[in-house]
């Protein structure tokens, strides 16, 4: 098999943003306090640098996000894939703005509005991005670190 060559950061960069941007899915690992891993596939919206998602309370990963707030995102697939590190806010739904809630119902198809009380959104703010096709873009790979773009 011929790979193609590897993407620049700049490119890896905008096809990441891109994926957040048109994307609806994304795999959420979390965790709770005493490590026990929960994987679960939740809808998104990107706004403003911060993946929104939305879940009940009464889950692992809606305990887990508000308890810790520690997340990993997996977006994409395995030969395409960007990981995200972040810090999850968790936002009541009638905290959250109607702009927004708007428009991550419409997104997605979801209101987590009229699904019950016990429903909240977080917002997840990445602290870490990698992005990688195949073995000849894993050099490179790391797109931001503690917040930061390196690219």
């Amino acid at each position: 098999m011929t790979l193609p060559p590897p993407r620049s950061g700049d490119e890896r960069r905008r096809d990441t943003l891109a994926r957040l941007v048109h994307d609806v899915d994304v795999w959420v690992a979390s965790a709770d306090d005493d490590g026990n891993p929960y994987l679960v596939p939740l809808s998104f919206l990107w706004d403003d640098g911060a993946l929104i998602v939305s879940t009940s309370l009464a889950t692992p990963t809606g305990r887990n996000l508000s308890s810790n707030g520690r997340v990993r995102i997996g977006l994409g697939v395995t030969r395409d894939v960007v990981m995200i590190d972040g810090a999850a806010e968790t936002i009541p739904s009638d905290r959250m703005p109607q702009e927004l809630a708007d428009a991550f119902a419409e997104k997605t198809g979801f209101d987590p509005r009229k699904s019950g009380d016990d429903y909240l959104y977080f917002r997840i703010v990445p602290t870490g991005v990698q992005a990688w096709r195949e073995v000849n873009e894993l050099k490179g790979r790391n797109l931001m670190r503690d917040g930061n773009w390196l690219v």
